[in-house]
């Protein structure tokens, strides 16, 4: 995948990670870009056209995608956490149907591309030698940003015994200060983690790459959705000994089980709307996953979408990630826009979708951004009544500690 990316055959690629599976999509054939004011698309033979939108952000993709003269078609790309805000800015998801689709499981590539030579192409970078190793990583210090971050967890748990919202997800952002190499980065990433899904992308000049610890929504061709909240971390790596003292921490801490319980009980709540109701499951409840540097309590909420229910209905219903937004949903983000800095893709998804109505998404987190020549780590943690501002900050360096010694310069 870094040596497809890497390439230089095209500007614009999706690499997206799955259970067994990998992804490479490269170039663009259709595109859909959602903006705060305006929907743009672009399809082969009927071009570029651009309208504004109102109503509910899933139903305009819906439609950009249902009006794609292309009768077969995958397509990847993200979703910004600001999709769901109450005054939406910005750039809100940016999605492509890719000229050129490399899937590689249980060890053979699958190559097809819109262009002629385009395959070839891909199939001498796929044959051919393997990449040289990544330059070694310099390590970002996480230990910063402790006296701006602590006051405003301190308001959120203020808020919360005021009975303002159950729980929140405050947030920091984390600079860093050197040019990044991200494809390296990403090599050097996934090494390390154990994640639910990675990716790696460059869209219209914006790249991420990040090793997502849950689904945020997975959706099959014939119905059946899962979501998969985690909730409630201790750090992990630091030794068996240790490792399994704070996993007794993780699963025994009543504020750690609180804030998992009542995730799980709003994951459920949000399918109970979508899908039929006697099919609605919780399995492997409050089980302990470890992913990268730290360790989480999961569990997985899945039902079976209701007639006249799509994808798009799942997007709609689960987004935000719980884990990454609060309870209840719409006081918490509400609350997150006057408490945090803009997110953009943090919080937000890497989602994977296709003509047949099947649709898998990765919440983002534990990723490395980078724009216009500046990258950023961010981290989170969840805030309910039993919170402190020490142990939160301290939960947002576990959490960045899953990418920030993996960080490569640019040589």
């Amino acid at each position: 995948m870094a040596r497809l990316a890497g390439s230089g055959l095209y500007d614009d690629y999706v690499v997206y990670e799955r259970p067994g599976s990998y992804t490479f999509a490269g170039g663009v054939l259709g595109e859909v870009v959602l903006d705060a004011g305006e929907v743009r698309t672009r399809w082969p033979d009927t071009g570029t056209a651009s309208a504004p939108w109102s109503g509910r952000p899933a139903d305009v993709l819906r439609e950009a995608f249902a009006a794609s003269p292309l009768p077969v078609w995958n397509a990847y790309g993200w979703i910004a956490f600001e999709f769901a805000a109450p005054r939406p800015a910005g750039r809100l998801a940016h999605l492509v149907v890719p000229r050129a689709e490399v899937r590689v499981a249980d060890g053979l590539a699958r190559v097809t591309a819109a262009g002629p030579g385009e395959a070839g192409r891909l199939a001498g970078l796929i044959a051919g030698t393997g990449a040289a190793a990544p330059a070694e990583p310099a390590p970002v210090d996480v230990r910063v940003g402790a006296a701006e971050y602590k006051p405003r967890v301190a308001r959120a748990v203020a808020d919360i015994e005021a009975g303002a919202y159950q729980k929140i997800i405050v947030s920091r952002r984390l600079d860093v200060p050197f040019p990044v190499d991200v494809v390296a980065t990403y090599v050097r990433g996934r090494a390390a983690n154990n994640p639910a899904r990675s990716f790696l992308l460059d869209l219209a000049g914006f790249q991420a790459t990040g090793f997502s610890p849950e689904v945020l929504a997975s959706v099959d061709a014939a119905g059946r959705v899962m979501t998969q909240p985690l909730a409630g971390t201790r750090a992990f790596g630091l030794g068996r000994d240790t490792d399994a003292r704070t996993r007794h921490e993780l699963e025994t801490d009543p504020k750690e089980i609180f804030e998992h319980a009542v995730s799980v009980r709003t994951s459920q709540d949000e399918l109970y709307g979508i899908c039929a109701r006697d099919t609605v499951r919780v399995t492997g409840f409050m089980t302990v996953k470890e992913r990268g540097s730290v360790q989480h309590l999961g569990s997985s909420v899945s039902g079976t979408l209701a007639p006249g229910r799509t994808a798009w209905d799942a997007l709609d219903a689960l987004f935000p990630g719980v884990t990454a937004s609060g309870i209840p949903k719409p006081e918490a983000i509400e609350a997150v826009t006057r408490l945090d800095e803009p997110r953009g893709l943090y919080a937000g998804a890497v989602a994977a979708l296709s003509h047949d109505g099947s649709f898998d998404s990765a919440l983002v987190l534990r990723a490395l951004y980078k724009e216009d020549g500046r990258a950023w780590l961010r981290a989170g943690a969840g805030i309910v009544s039993g919170s402190t501002p020490d142990r939160e900050y301290e939960e947002t360096c576990e959490k960045l500690a899953s990418i920030a010694p993996h960080v490569v310069p640019l040589p």
